[in-house]
């Protein structure tokens, strides 16, 4: 694990695979979802092991308040602009000049932000989002907003959480372990303004869960992305990244050439 100093002082960790490898295609950034990690998102369900074999560099970022980064409990520290500015900020401490990205659920967010901003982006999938990162400029609220996670997130029975997808992210975090403070940090900071999709000029796949009420409506994002194609993967928002046709769709489309 290596980690670097954000521009605002929060400690990032990261991880890099055969960093070393001569390649003709460009490094893959991995940024994973909400209170997930690199681990539970990228190298449990195979995604980093399927990269590795088709020949590519890797490297997974821990997003602040997640993993092994630093875990500030201030809503000022958190939001995805902040996440794509890590992002950036790890780029260039590692030389690369192009990069392909992978983002899940908040890392998809992070991921179209990094794109608007940053012309390194060469090939990009994202997941876990629909129609709301048009219609809301995020994670799509309206079906998880920040006040039913923090009742879920600070209820001292979790089997008391009536609203069935926050009683499904408590119990994800509890059993990763996770700061819920800091992550519910994150929630109070979440991107809600509109992204310039049309700005973006990579190459990108939406993959998403045929039952993720999160990613619903994807055709409506994957519109308004120039030249991105849509694919559905059996599974729900927590299920889909373990679909067995993710990972090869993730490998295959970041496989083509400039």
């Amino acid at each position: 694990m290596h980690t670097f100093t954000s521009s605002d002082g929060v400690e990032i960790a990261y991880r890099l695979w055969d960093w070393e490898r001569e390649s003709a295609l460009p490094p893959v950034l991995l940024y994973h979802g909400f209170i997930a990690d690199g681990e539970l998102n990228w190298v449990g369900p195979g995604v980093v092991d399927a990269l590795r074999a088709a020949g590519r560099r890797v490297v997974a970022i821990d997003a602040r308040g997640h993993g092994a980064s630093s875990k500030p409990h201030d809503p000022s520290y958190y939001g995805e602009a902040r996440m794509a500015e890590d992002a950036s900020r790890l780029l260039d401490l590692l030389g690369v000049a192009r990069a392909d990205v992978v983002g899940y659920s908040m890392g998809a967010v992070v991921c179209l932000l990094l794109a608007v901003a940053d012309s390194r982006v060469r090939r990009m999938v994202i997941g876990g989002v629909g129609a709301a990162v048009v219609e809301l400029g995020g994670v799509d609220t309206r079906v998880l907003d920040s006040g039913a996670l923090t009742e879920a997130f600070t209820a001292e029975d979790p089997a008391s959480v009536a609203d069935e997808q926050a009683a499904a992210f408590r119990a994800f975090a509890d059993m990763v372990g996770a700061d819920r403070t800091a992550l519910l940090a994150q929630t109070r900071s979440m991107h809600s303004s509109p992204i310039p999709l049309d700005a973006i000029t990579a190459p990108t796949l939406l993959l998403v869960g045929a039952d993720d009420p999160l990613a619903a409506r994807p055709e409506v994002l994957g519109a308004a992305l120039p030249g991105a194609r849509l694919r559905v993967v059996a599974g729900d928002h927590l299920g889909a990244l373990r679909a067995p046709e993710f990972t090869p769709a993730v490998v295959d489309f970041l496989a083509a050439a400039d």
